[in-house]
Parts: structure tokens; C-alpha cells; sequence
């Protein structure tokens, strides 16, 4: 079995311009999914695809594989991250090495704990599904805004945070993590489809870069899982 591990890159942000080359706890943001890809002791082809010069380099010469520039089509705003694996699964296949799975990274949840990539692929493998989507768990306490607001909880029956269970928890799908097996994009254009599964992140590996708030956070975590591991 073989997976593609794709790390999208763009050079442009509208959000924060630059975003995958701003230093983050001492590395340009694309430097620690790139890192955490190559170190995972799975069998993965680590490849980043980009429309950048400088982000493809960086990558050369971290150790993965930079086979083509992306095409200015996929490298829009308005491009989905869907048409970028499809893309790259395209040109593996025409190279003769088509995936049987695809794993996707964001490189805007750059926090990860060692050995989570690894857990990911023997989840994947173990549980036989077609889609694993990595979730950050949160309590179940939302609410729907509007003319009348609406608890998604029972509030006649609030549970004490000692007493949540896994089935009371709600989770976030924070972009981070997808393992898909390949068809599922060829056939319906989508990182989920078929019989779905869900990874379950620490919640320190919860943080999505949009904004400079998020920036740095991401730099504490981020500061703090390098220290834990020196």
C-alpha cells in the first residue's frame, strides 16, 4: 500500500501574507509539517506542491520531493484543496506510481505531536475505512445565534465536565489531518467520502493559523512541543 502524504503550500495569503515562510518558533511555518512527514517511521512520499520558488527549495532540501510547480489554476483563492490532490494524484498516476491512499497535511496546523502521523496510518490501516478525519475534541456546550437562540445541549441537563463522556463530546474538524483512500477523490471529488472514521488530536494540536492571534499561539505550542522533545 502506498501513500501520498501532500502538503499544500501556496506562496500568496490574503490573511497573512507570506504565511507558509513567516518564522514560527524559529522555522518558516512549512518547515514543521515538512519535518513531522519525513520523520514519521510510515511509509509515506512526502510531496509538497507549490507555486513558489523559494517554499519549493525549502522543501528540496529538507528531503522531499518538489515534482513540478503547481499550475497557476490550482493556486487561486478560490482553488480547493481538492483540486491540488487530484493534481498530484494525476501525475503520480501518469508516472506510474498512483497511491492507494492519500494523506493530507495542512501546513496551517503545524502543531503535531511526534508519533501522531504514525498513529494516524494504523488507525487508517486497522479500522478499514475509506476517509479518517483528524478532530480536536470539544465540550458539547454550543449554541445556534438568531432571533431565538437555541442550545445545541440539553440545559435541563448540563453535565459537569468530570462527567463528559466520549459520546457527549462534540468534535472540530480543524483541516490538520486526512487520510483518504485515492478513489474517493477520483470518484467524488471530496477529502471525505465512503466509510468515515475519526482521528482524534490532542487538544494542544487543535490551532489553525488565520489570523496573527493564531500565529502565535501556534509559536507557544509550538515552542513548548520542542522543548518537550529536546
Amino acid at each position: 500500500m502506498t501513500t501520498l502524504c501532500l502538503i499544500p503550500a501556496r506562496g500568496g495569503s490574503k490573511g497573512i501574507p507570506g504565511k507558509n515562510l513567516r518564522e514560527v518558533a524559529g522555522k518558516p511555518l512549512i518547515v514543521w509539517t515538512i519535518e513531522q512527514a519525513l520523520e514519521a517511521d510510515a511509509n509515506l512520499d512526502v510531496v509538497v506542491s507549490t507555486d513558489s520558488e523559494e517554499i519549493a527549495e525549502i522543501a528540496r532540501q529538507l528531503g522531499a520531493d518538489v515534482p513540478f510547480l503547481r499550475p497557476s489554476e490550482f493556486a487561486t483563492d478560490t482553488a480547493t484543496s481538492e483540486s491540488v490532490v487530484e493534481h498530484a494524484i494525476a501525475f503520480r498516476t501518469e508516472q506510474g506510481r498512483r497511491p492507494d491512499q492519500v494523506m493530507l497535511l495542512q501546513a496551517t496546523s503545524p502543531v503535531r505531536m511526534r508519533g501522531t502521523l504514525d498513529r494516524a496510518m494504523a488507525e487508517f490501516t486497522d479500522k478499514g475505512v475509506d476517509t479518517l478525519v483528524g478532530v480536536v475534541p470539544r465540550t458539547p456546550f454550543y449554541w445556534e445565534d438568531g432571533p431565538e437562540p437555541r442550545a445545541q445541549y440539553d440545559v435541563m441537563a448540563r453535565p459537569r465536565r468530570q462527567d463528559l463522556t466520549p459520546s457527549t463530546y462534540r468534535y472540530f474538524e480543524n483541516g490538520s489531518l486526512y487520510v483518504t483512500r485515492t478513489e474517493i477523490y477520483e470518484t467524488q471529488h471530496n477529502r471525505i467520502g465512503g466509510r468515515v472514521a475519526l482521528f482524534i488530536l490532542d487538544e494542544a494540536e487543535g490551532i489553525d493559523i488565520d489570523t496573527l492571534h493564531d500565529l502565535a499561539v501556534a509559536e507557544e505550542r509550538l515552542r513548548e512541543l520542542k522543548e518537550s522533545f529536546s
